[in-house]
């Protein structure tokens, strides 16, 4: 038998995986985000809004929000045959920050998601991932009726240092998350490189 260019295959790659969080406020669109670009049917650990709830939650500006994450959101994608990226969409509600700690165990980078009406309920997640040093993306989901504005009066509203990238984005339309996740691993591959050099100087 006579084995030709054609019956050589290549040896399957091995894909890297990364882990990425989705924080953000009460509302944003973690559970969209990771919804809209999951290449498996997303976990989701989504319960409905109860009235005993409705004096710790701030639902200021989403009051047609009937129910909330209450442990994490989960998804899987395949951004190259050697590249797969775990998601791990936080909750947004104050009373469930104690799980963030371990939702960030491991995690190259995250994504803020942000919302012009509450660019406040940003803060928290941002300050987060400067106090913890994890490279992250601001991403504004820009949803219908919200006021629209340019990046740079965002980056200045938000406080965010200049090597920070900040996207518009909409949550539920795959590609445009997509361009948001690059953006995450690119930022974050960048800081490593910059602290190697460091470190070798």
């Amino acid at each position: 038998m006579v084995f030709g260019r054609s019956s050589r295959r290549k040896p399957p790659v091995e894909p890297v995986t990364l882990k990425i969080l989705v924080a953000g406020g009460f509302g944003v669109g973690k559970t969209t985000l990771v919804g809209a670009v999951s290449e498996i049917r997303p976990l989701r650990t989504e319960e409905t809004l109860s009235e005993a709830g409705r004096p710790v939650d701030d639902t200021e500006g989403v009051e047609n929000k009937t129910t909330t994450t209450v442990a994490m959101d989960f998804g899987r994608i395949t951004l190259r045959e050697d590249l797969v990226l775990y998601l791990f969409g936080t909750p947004g509600q104050d009373r469930f920050w104690f799980l963030w700690d371990e939702l960030a165990q491991g995690a190259l980078g995250a994504v803020v998601l942000a919302d012009t009406r509450r660019l406040e309920d940003s803060f928290a997640a941002i300050d987060y991932f400067e106090r913890r040093g994890i490279p992250f993306t601001v991403a504004v989901n820009c949803f219908e009726g919200a006021g629209r504005f340019p990046g740079e009066s965002v980056r200045a509203a938000l406080d965010l240092d200049s090597e920070v990238p900040l996207l518009m984005t909409d949550a539920r339309e795959r590609e445009s998350v997509k361009e948001v996740l690059v953006a995450v691993v690119e930022h974050a591959l960048t800081r490593a490189d910059r602290r190697r050099e460091h470190a070798i100087t």
